[in-house]
């Protein structure tokens, strides 16, 4: 039985932790649907569909990766896509806390595992909201994000 997993965020921007995550969660699935959140209530810096772009460009070569975007609840997203394991990536300790919430609720909800992959070591301080910051100052992201994801942040100083 072919198995699908999800793997949600904002991707805002999409990092090398990201990747990694993503990387690692396709290895273990079947089919791995990268589920890009719109979400109104956030003012994202990259829109929905350059976000999409840049994770499109970013697997281009993992034959089981899809990317979609969505907005409501995630449980109803994987029912759409027929996938019963949500893959979340932890950096911290501190984000375990409120993703078990949210794998909790999404249990109940849904009837879909939350599965937690942690990141790699040499990528667990990184967030798209400091690449952003960093971004924002003219400074150099090369090291946090993939080529054309930092040539695009470029554009937006």
């Amino acid at each position: 039985m072919a198995v699908t997993a999800v793997c949600p965020g904002s991707f805002d921007p999409v990092t090398y932790g990201h990747l990694d995550v993503i990387r690692r969660a396709a290895a273990q699935f079947d089919r791995l649907v990268v589920a890009c959140l719109r979400n109104a209530g956030k003012r994202p810096l990259l829109d929905v569909d350059e976000r999409l772009a840049l994770l499109e460009a970013v697997v281009v070569d993992l034959p089981n990766v899809e990317v979609a975007a969505f907005d409501g609840l995630l449980v109803d997203f994987c029912a759409e896509r027929g996938a019963t394991v949500i893959v979340k990536g932890l950096r911290a300790a501190s984000d375990f806390e409120y993703e078990l919430q949210m794998a909790q609720m999404n249990a109940r909800l849904g009837n879909v595992e939350t599965l937690f992959l942690t990141t790699s070591p040499v990528y667990s301080f990184l967030s798209s909201s400091l690449v952003k910051e960093v971004a924002r100052f003219g400074g150099d992201v090369a090291d946090f994000v993939p080529p054309i994801v930092a040539e695009r942040l470029s554009r937006h100083r």
